[in-house]
């Protein structure tokens, strides 16, 4: 039973900063890729960050120098820390371990 649980978020202001957590289960953690997606009403999944079993970690322009993905493989969760917020940061981020997926936590930046 796999299983990927996300948490961390919430409401923030413009230029404020959320830390999310994605907890996995039923998985080899050690061995697996993990990434981040996000959402937005009425738009298309996107891309968001990735990071290898190794540690590599790859970045969409739209957040490259503001996110930042790591792991922790003793807690087998993945982390992304977001910095200076904008409002179009808001959507619903789910975690990834292809083809497994999270329900997704929420995040809002008001405008």
């Amino acid at each position: 039973q796999v299983q990927l649980v996300e948490s961390g978020g919430g409401l923030v202001q413009p230029g404020g900063s959320l830390r999310l957590s994605c907890a996995a289960s039923g998985i080899i953690f050690r061995n697996s890729a993990m990434s981040w997606y996000r959402q937005a009403p009425g738009k298309a999944r996107e891309w968001v960050a990735r990071i290898s079993s190794g540690g590599t970690t790859q970045y969409a322009d739209s957040v490259k120098g503001r996110f930042t993905i790591s792991r922790d493989n003793a807690k087998n969760t993945v982390y992304l820390q977001m910095y200076s917020l904008k409002p179009e940061d808001t959507a619903v981020y789910t975690c990834n371990n292809h083809p497994y997926w999270g329900q997704g936590t929420q995040v809002t930046v008001s405008s």
